[in-house]
């Protein structure tokens, strides 16, 4: 597993989008697997089963409602894109993973990123969407429901490299890198379907030719001169705050 981080941006609906693999609006409710996982207060809001129904526009206005209740929240740079993305990735030679497994790797991805604190009654908004095969996208509000701007640790990079340890560890995929931090011994991994190398045309390798685990890809963009419009789409690394 590989998970990386986008540039956050002003409204969800780029990020669910790109999630789902098709433009938001969408017309009828969502698959009832599509949202995997959210964050806990969400079901006090809705009566039993109500958020299957939901259509991906609802679900990106319940994402961007805070921005709406909270207009001059901000971070402590003055920031007011909120939205944050978090992607991660199995290798294709890894298989799937259940509803249940995806889920289980996206509250605890969600912990990692400092969007989720057990406990915690005016967090934020975040949703995690599994929309295409082997992929997991986790989308926040950064602005809580108290108004403040969620701080994420200054250490982001590393505690989601170690995570994906951690979960790769615990659902028995394949290893890849060194082991996490916390010294977590994986058992038996499952069975690949075949070997091939781990790489893939979509996403850069490093230099040795292997898929990185957290990636910045601030040194793949084109830049834009200041007499040309900037690209329409960047991933990089962002601000920590």
């Amino acid at each position: 597993m590989i998970s990386r981080v986008n540039e956050r941006t002003h409204t969800p609906f780029d990020p669910l989008s790109e999630a789902l693999g098709r433009a938001v609006p969408i017309e009828g409710g969502l698959a009832e697997q599509a949202v995997v996982a959210y964050w806990p207060g969400l079901d006090s809001y809705l009566l039993d089963d109500e958020q299957a129904t939901w259509t991906a526009t609802q679900w990106a206005e319940h994402l961007e409602d805070p921005l709406l209740e909270h207009p001059f929240a901000a971070s402590p740079h003055g920031d007011r894109r909120a939205i944050f993305h978090l992607e991660a990735r199995l290798h294709p030679d890894d298989g799937d993973l259940s509803d249940a497994e995806w889920a289980e790797a996206a509250h605890r991805l969600a912990r990692a990123a400092g969007i989720e604190t057990p406990g915690d009654q005016s967090g934020c908004h975040w949703i995690a969407v599994h929309g295409k095969p082997e992929r997991l996208d986790v989308i926040a509000n950064l602005i809580r429901l108290d108004g403040a701007w969620q701080r994420r640790p200054a250490d982001l990079m590393r505690r989601l490299a170690d995570e994906t340890r951690r979960i790769e560890a615990d659902l028995r995929l394949p290893p890849f890198g060194p082991p996490p931090r916390s010294g977590a011994v994986p058992g038996p991994c499952r069975a690949r379907r075949r070997r091939s190398p781990r790489c893939s045309p979509s996403w850069p390798t490093n230099r040795t030719g292997r898929w990185p685990r957290c990636a910045d890809w601030s040194n793949t963009l084109p830049t834009a001169s200041p007499t040309s419009p900037a690209p329409p789409v960047t991933r990089a690394r962002t601000a920590w705050n």
